[in-house]
């Protein structure tokens, strides 16, 4: 089958405009894949839990006023967390989101106030405030 040579050049230009449809689409269009959105996903998700969670342990925290104490003495953050898993305080959260409730806890117990959590999966950092 013969194709026409008017035919011919207006192929190549919409083969030509597809693909620098998709180029400007995915590089400045914010366009992602299906991966992608899902890591961001699940990473909105697991903050959204760690910043519903802390506020639950630090009101545990604060009925417990003698664990409360020997944890803001503690200097090194890997202590303080593990004080946080042995009070009980965490005990309320599903097992994959305990560490990260679990350290988030124990920053906001040191420093008090809002307490930024950076939750990072798959190189996707999101950032919001608890308390």
């Amino acid at each position: 089958m013969a194709i026409s040579a008017q035919i011919k050049p207006a192929a190549w230009g919409a083969v030509g405009g597809a693909i620098a449809a998709m180029i400007i689409g995915f590089v400045w269009g914010g366009w992602v894949t299906g991966g992608t959105s899902e890591k961001a996903a699940t990473a909105a998700g697991k903050a959204a839990v760690v910043q519903a969670f802390v506020p639950v342990c630090v009101t545990k925290a604060e009925q417990q006023p003698d664990q409360l104490i020997a944890l803001k003495k503690e200097t090194s953050s890997y202590q303080r967390s593990e004080m946080v898993f042995k009070a009980g305080w965490v005990n309320s959260v599903a097992e994959k989101y305990r560490r990260d409730v679990a350290e988030q806890c124990a920053v906001a117990i040191v420093e008090g106030g809002d307490v930024p959590v950076d939750v990072e999966i798959g190189g996707q950092a999101l950032l919001a405030l608890s308390l």
